[in-house]
């Protein structure tokens, strides 16, 4: 076997490694919602969220695309591997580190840390800014904002159109809608966050060799990303759940369709239509408290909102500086 072959091996086992820390740190982004309101039960509610993620995983080509030829140059060789390697790692650490702690923090984000920190220690490798301004720092400030500001304006709508309602009949009728809201958002997930996992697969065959098109994707990676993203995701990711469906706002079911009516559309815009990689985290976080605000401002538990916030923005560095030791460490390897 060569040290080629054995060295983009490694990195397919880290990426699927990464694909379902994704699909467990992520869980939440789909289904947490559901589950608060009791629109679903938790087990029913992620086998939907496994399902959505499988299929949606193969609509995500645009941004795989995106993730494995546009944000770094690689120097040449089997060194390249090794950044990658390292990069991948540099991301899982960061998923289990948030994880732990239960803050939604952005698998997306952390996975382009990883990336830009192995690359800037690597003779050769250049990290392509201007890309990384354009299709990552913008979109990371920009969805948030769309998502709190949209939530806000639809959880309005939904309170203006169903202002005689009787309560308990509402009540019944969202946890229904709840559930296309629902499989929306998990297949959002799958396009954004398994394709990430695709891009960087790509990414190892085309430097390792494998394949001459740096933009093919295979059969074989999309049902490989997908199906381990949607046994990560089924896996759960309880403490995040907790944290995104109880400990910001208190949830009813209106909310919650609300919430995960626009940060699916959101995904699917920019997965369709931009092919822009952006955090399904921040998206569904910033649009439940644009919907909690709907109440009144006090309603949203800032001081969990804020430490949700703190660690979307050392995400990215903290992550590229783990995949900087861990280059370090391994480099002499590759």
């Amino acid at each position: 076997m060569s040290p080629e072959l054995i060295a983009v091996l490694a990195v397919i086992v880290a990426a699927m490694a990464f694909d379902y820390t994704n699909g467990f740190h992520d869980a939440a982004n789909a289904i947490a919602t559901s589950i608060s309101t009791r629109a679903l039960t938790p087990r029913v509610a992620l086998a939907l969220a496994a399902v959505g993620n499988f299929v949606g995983a193969h609509f995500g080509a645009g941004v795989a695309k995106t993730v494995g030829d546009g944000l770094v140059t690689l120097p040449p060789g089997v060194v390249s591997l090794g950044v990658v390697f390292a990069g991948v790692l540099g991301a899982i650490v960061w998923n289990l580190i948030t994880w732990y702690f239960g803050l939604p923090s952005s698998s997306s984000h952390a996975l382009f840390g990883g990336l830009v920190g192995a690359t800037l220690f690597a003779a050769d490798g250049v990290v392509q800014w201007g890309n990384i301004i354009e299709k990552v720092i913008i979109p990371m400030v920009l969805s948030p904002v769309v998502g709190l500001i949209l939530g806000f304006l639809v959880m309005l709508a939904i309170l203006w159109l169903f202002r005689k309602g009787q309560p308990g009949k509402l009540n019944r009728g969202f946890r229904w809608a709840q559930t296309a809201s629902a499989a929306a958002m998990s297949v959002g997930h799958g396009m954004q966050d398994a394709a990430k996992t695709m891009g960087i697969i790509v990414l190892a065959l085309y430097t390792g060799g494998y394949q001459s098109d740096k933009t093919h994707i295979p059969g074989w990676v999309f049902w490989t990303s997908a199906t381990m993203l949607a046994l990560g995701t089924y896996s759960g990711g309880w403490r995040i759940i907790r944290t995104l469906g109880r400990k910001i706002i208190d949830l009813g079911p209106p909310e919650g369709f609300a919430a995960e009516t626009v940060a699916s559309a959101v995904l699917y815009f920019n997965a369709l239509v931009l092919k822009a990689p952006i955090s399904t985290t921040h998206t569904i976080t910033s649009a439940i408290m644009g919907v909690g605000a709907t109440k009144r401002l006090s309603a949203v538990r800032w001081n969990v909102a804020g430490n949700i916030v703190i660690a979307w923005v050392i995400t990215f560095p903290a992550a590229a500086l783990i995949a900087c030791l861990t280059y370090l460490v391994i480099r002499p390897l590759f």
